[in-house]
């Protein structure tokens, strides 16, 4: 769909979704019907600009997040669906296994914890090996002991979001994407709401019967354009920052290898990160910034200590500054990791609006299962 169609429509429509991130395309694709009327505006010339095309693009097995937790729950269910919608559509990916390394006897430990949790999710195939079995896999790594996790793999985040956009075009007999299209207020109205944007410059607004907002790093401000108070509601999102380093040469390990996540539970650590062409990077950092803006603005060194902890052979010399990335996080510096927020907002009375806040790892992962639990609300409120 143009954006031209928006404007010359300007009727009731059945639901808008605001920001086409992986997660907003994939609930598109879950809910279009050729008897519908849906919008995906989203205010970047092309989707996927933000979190979903800057991240590691790793398909996670469910290791680190709290049982009972919809991180847990989503991604473990949604880690098999994502190698066969990969399959399917001929999604480019490789399962490449994942080993999370501990050197000494207190990240030893802390595997075992970690390995403890993960079992209770009901994360797959998970196996404690020691330090011969991490040789025959990768020779360069030094680690005591890790955990094997044979489900884990990397993506191509365009192509998937590729998909869902073709599948929602497919579904709804037209293109429901609205691309340069900017939401700058959203009212409640009688049985509705009335969202307003503003696309190449003029200023419009539709009429939708329900709202999803996935709208990233900007979903608390979509949220408190509803009405909502965001800080009461906890759904203030803290921009986290991750920048990545390339690694020049013959790469030292084909596996996704991680240390023990931090004790700050901001990052994962600094790990290896794999692509599909063959390169090699290490990253995400994780520290908070208060503007978006995608320079590198770490140290070689800073990264470089991190890495030869489970890497020794890496020179510093051969790191070099790539990309960088920022996640929609739900705590602050020094706050307790918080779950995903994606919830009817009925009992706060904004029925119709739909709400996912602070969804950063394991997002891209889990986009099949949260399209499925929103497009379960949006059946019963069509």
């Amino acid at each position: 769909m143009s954006n031209d169609a928006i404007k010359h429509n300007m009727d009731r429509v059945d639901a808008v979704i605001v920001g086409a991130g992986v997660v907003g395309l994939a609930i598109g694709a879950e809910i279009a019907r050729s008897d519908r009327e849906i919008y995906i505006l989203e205010k970047e010339t092309s989707y996927g600009q933000a979190t979903s095309s800057r991240n590691s693009e790793v398909i996670h097995a469910g290791i680190y997040y709290p049982k009972g937790s919809l991180k847990a729950e989503l991604c473990v269910e949604a880690n098999p669906m994502i190698y066969e919608i990969c399959r399917e559509h001929r999604i480019p990916h490789k399962r490449l296994g994942k080993i999370i390394v501990a050197n000494g006897e207190a990240e030893v430990k802390q595997l075992e914890e970690i390995l403890k949790n993960a079992r209770e999710c009901g994360a797959r195939d998970l196996e404690l090996i020691d330090a011969d079995d991490v040789h025959k896999l990768e020779p360069n790594v030094k680690a005591d002991a890790a955990i094997l996790s044979p489900t884990t793999g990397i993506i191509d985040a365009h192509g998937l979001m590729d998909h869902y956009h073709n599948e929602a075009r497919r579904k709804s007999g037209a293109d429901p994407l609205a691309l340069d299209t900017e939401v700058t207020g959203l009212r409640k109205t009688g049985d509705g709401y009335e969202v307003e944007m503003v696309s190449g410059g003029e200023q419009f607004s539709v009429e939708a019967r329900v709202v999803i907002n996935s709208a990233g790093l900007h979903a608390d401000s979509v949220a408190a354009m509803a009405g909502i108070d965001i800080d009461q509601a906890g759904y203030r999102i803290h921009w986290c920052k991750g920048d990545y380093f390339s690694l020049t040469g013959k790469p030292p390990a084909s596996m996704l290898v991680y240390p023990p996540p931090p004790k700050d539970a901001a990052s994962l650590g600094i790990h290896t990160v794999p692509d599909l062409t063959g390169r090699l990077k290490f990253g995400p950092n994780a520290y908070y910034v208060d503007e978006i803006g995608y320079g590198v603005e770490s140290s070689s060194d800073e990264f470089w200590r991190d890495i030869v902890n489970y890497l020794p052979t890496i020179r510093k010399e051969d790191l070099h500054p790539d990309m960088s990335g920022i996640r929609a996080k739900l705590q602050g510096p020094g706050d307790p990791v918080r779950d995903f927020v994606i919830t009817h907002e009925e009992d706060r009375g904004y029925p119709g609006l739909i709400n996912l806040v602070g969804i950063e790892s394991p997002g891209l992962t889990s986009a099949p299962t949260i399209a499925e639990m929103v497009g379960k609300w949006v059946d019963e409120l069509l």
